[in-house]
């Protein structure tokens, strides 16, 4: 029988989420094959299995939290799948037995685990004890293959779980990271009064708890104020309509709205620094470079992946970049780098039917963009009432660092842009 444990990783991270099994109980699994997916307070990562063989046995349920660790699973080691319903990977190493050269260096004690040496040597480098490792060799052996396959789930959940926000979040939300009268550790029902009257208690996620301590973070720590425009998006959705299908031909993907909205906020960025600029300490650090934020419904909640140098990037590169991200957001497979950093946000509650909204900084960011509905309202046009498509936009920013005549004219330069989108090609 080998345990899947939760690894070990640092001292930063005692605590995660069990999201979903990927494999039921009963399930075959191939070695290496992902087999649970945990979530901590940035991203969900993926454990996979140390060894070919059976899911005899899952300790931890869906929604449960976990320490590290603590038992999550148990399998059966095995050739071949029960009832043949599946075959492991021809391409996978067998764990049945070390190799010759490793059983004449002999093994170890430790404890009733035996260690094989060349296992022990990595052991002792990384400080580690052979009942932290899942044993996969002949009578429950470890060997050196177990030490860095633990090391690798390791690495992958600690560069997951390793962000400032952390911090924020004990802080902010001592009840959702520490045991109290009132949490739980999954779903429940009660009665509040008879049949007709039931809630349903559910744990905080370790995401949603760390988007609360940030929403939380910004109001509490910055001057946040919100100006408003509106946009005639009928410039951009003739241009957009006449050459969609010629972009979809040459680059394999659509055209959409969000690259006018990237381009035309660095260019504002570019003329008004301070809404790309940050508070550090007491100091105002401007980027000169341009790092954009785009707001995604993930398969989690709301993410914010980056664009990077998007000043470098072309209208196919942003659409292109923006799919991939939504696509890896809707599996849960977003990776911590990719939501690292961003100078600025952009937030389009419009794909949800919001008309306005007052969106709120991404903390250590001073601004944030915030797009809406396309409706067609009466506006006026040299002196006659015609029908436009228009959008509400809003510019939410830390007023300590961004005066309110820059945040007006940087917002009014994404509106100029955007109803002359001609400008994003002459640089005027």
């Amino acid at each position: 029988m080998v345990e899947v444990k939760v690894p070990s990783v640092g001292d930063s991270i005692s605590e995660v989420q069990v999201s979903k099994w990927l494999k039921r109980e009963g399930e075959w699994v191939n070695i290496n094959e992902d087999l649970v997916e945990l979530e901590t307070e940035k991203a969900s990562v993926q454990v996979p299995s140390p060894v070919a063989g059976l899911l005899s046995k899952i300790v931890k349920k869906a929604e449960e939290f976990a320490a590290i660790g603590d038992l999550l699973a148990e399998i059966t080691p095995s050739e071949k799948p029960v009832g043949g319903s599946a075959a492991p990977s021809a391409t996978a190493p067998s764990a049945a037995a070390p190799s010759a050269a490793a059983e004449k260096t002999g093994s170890s004690e430790a404890g009733n685990t035996r260690v094989m040496p060349a296992a022990q040597r990595l052991l002792d480098e990384n400080k580690l004890k052979s009942s932290d490792v899942s044993a996969t060799g002949p009578g429950g052996r470890v060997l050196k293959e177990d030490v860095v396959r633990h090391l690798e789930v390791a690495q992958r959940l600690e560069a997951a779980s390793t962000s400032k926000p952390a911090t924020a979040a004990t802080q902010v939300l001592p009840a959702a990271t520490a045991p109290s009268k009132t949490a739980v550790s999954t779903t429940t029902q009660i009665s509040v009064g008879g049949p007709d009257r039931m809630e349903e208690v559910k744990p905080l996620s370790m995401i949603r708890r760390t988007i609360a301590a940030r929403l939380v973070q910004a109001q509490q720590t910055a001057a946040l104020l919100t100006t408003f425009n509106e946009v005639d998006m009928q410039p951009v959705m003739a241009l957009r309509a006449k050459y969609k299908d010629m972009f979809q031909e040459k680059h394999g993907i659509k055209l959409g709205l969000m690259s006018f909205f990237a381009k035309a906020s660095v260019e504002a960025l570019r003329r008004y620094p301070a809404v790309n600029a940050e508070i550090r300490g007491n100091n105002i650090v401007y980027r000169h470079y341009y790092d954009i934020g785009i707001a995604i419904g993930g398969g989690k909640g709301l993410v914010v992946p980056v664009l990077r140098n998007v000043e470098k990037m072309s209208f196919a590169d942003i659409e292109r970049t923006i799919g991939d991200y939504s696509r890896k957001a809707m599996e849960n497979r977003l990776l911590p780098e990719d939501l690292e950093g961003g100078t600025f946000t952009i937030s389009n509650g419009g794909i949800y039917g919001s008309l306005l909204s007052t969106p709120i900084v991404n903390p250590p960011q001073s601004g944030i963009l915030g797009l809406h509905s396309i409706q067609d309202r009466p506006v006026a046009r040299d002196g006659q009432v015609v029908i436009r498509p228009m959008m509400y936009v809003a510019l939410t920013y830390d007023h300590r660092i961004i005066d309110g005549r820059e945040a007006v004219s940087a917002l009014r330069t994404i509106k100029e842009v955007l109803e002359d989108p001609a400008r994003l090609f002459l640089e005027v």
